[in-house]
């Protein structure tokens, strides 16, 4: 396992009385791509501002390679964040926007020259040293931005949604750019973003936040196919999320059908909420269907075609390679490893509260 670089804990913030994050507890390893996954005003800013050093915590520590950093400002931290808003010196050329931090640091300028090309060569704007943030493109200027924070050198990248102003096309090559750059430079990325497919496909570690509560920390492989609620799941992907009763282990009643499963543990006729994925439904004979339904719409995606079918009074989201038409009667087809089931919360709170592991 990775050494643990930084350790927030049971940190709380408010403001004017509201409770932005609740007792958090996370670490996060050397080296890892970690993100910060939710929905606007779940806390995962907050959060990043206190690593950063930008706010202190009502209660809680922060914690940096086993130092207690939570009094430090952030110029004495090993962190350098880059925000939405690059924040580009507009009467400074490129050079001098990449070199302030380390001009504030004294180094001399023979240094400061080579920093300079370093870093405009790793994010590949060679020659740019004497152009003007103001003729740069939005990527440019994403660039221009993360290079400045990498000539000082940090442990640690902060990134605050530095994607959310770029047009799709360029937000996808520059997630492959912050991979590559992650790689090359062998230091630890924390990512903030709302983008459900921006942190299934850049991160190593995914933390999904709600409320001010952690829900679910894990690999975007078991984020995406092991959702440990209906908030992970509904936020994360397309899902269908259905009331059912578990009868026994390995076998759950789902809109009065039964359907084997894999899971285990559950009790007997107890009430659960079942997750299946849009494209782990399968189209097949009405006759050879476990339930059968009806198709109400469909639409072409591109790489699949996505329908509704009503079926025992639940619209059921599909995604599939061959199309149905509308009215045509259908049946669906689940295997039992992907009918994936969770205990229903008793309660709005514990609905909220963090499953941390």
């Amino acid at each position: 396992m990775k050494d643990k670089l930084i350790d927030l804990v049971n940190i709380s913030k408010s403001y004017d009385g509201v409770t932005i994050l609740d007792e958090m507890n996370l670490y996060i390893r050397e080296n890892e791509f970690l993100t910060l996954l939710g929905p606007s005003g779940c806390g995962k800013t907050t959060t990043l501002r206190i690593m950063g050093g930008f706010e202190n915590p009502d209660h809680g520590r922060v914690f940096f390679n086993g130092n207690d950093i939570t009094d430090l400002p952030p110029n004495k931290r090993q962190l350098n964040t880059v925000f939405q808003k690059y924040a580009l010196f507009p009467h400074m050329s490129i050079a001098e926007n990449i070199a302030f931090g380390l001009k504030i640091k004294g180094k001399t300028q023979a240094y400061i020259n080579d920093k300079i090309k370093y870093a405009l060569k790793l994010v590949n704007l060679d020659g740019y040293e004497n152009r003007y943030p103001g003729i740069l493109s939005g990527g440019q200027q994403q660039r221009i931005a993360i290079a400045r924070a990498i000539v000082n050198e940090p442990k640690v990248l902060l990134l605050d949604e530095p994607l959310g102003a770029l047009d799709l096309k360029l937000r996808q090559s520059m997630q492959y750019e912050l991979m590559r750059l992650k790689e090359e430079l062998g230091i630890t990325f924390v990512y903030v973003t709302h983008d459900q497919e921006e942190a299934l496909t850049m991160s190593d570690t995914i933390v999904v936040m709600n409320q001010g509560y952690i829900q679910q920390i894990g690999t975007p492989e078991s984020i995406y196919n092991e959702p440990q609620n209906a908030f992970v799941a509904d936020f994360i992907g397309d899902s269908n999320i259905i009331d059912a009763i578990m009868i026994r282990d390995k076998q759950v009643k789902i809109l009065g059908v039964p359907f084997d499963c894999v899971d285990v543990g559950f009790g007997s006729n107890k009430p659960v909420d079942v997750v299946i994925r849009p494209e782990d439904v399968e189209l097949v004979k009405p006759k050879n269907g476990q339930i059968t339904g009806r198709v109400t719409s469909l639409i072409f995606k591109g790489v699949h075609y996505e329908m509704d079918v009503e079926a025992n009074g639940y619209s059921w989201l599909v995604h599939s390679t061959r199309a149905a038409q509308v009215g045509a009667e259908v049946g669906l087809y689940v295997e039992p490893e992907n009918i994936q089931i969770m205990k229903k919360p008793e309660s709005e709170d514990e609905e909220a509260t963090a499953v941390e592991e």
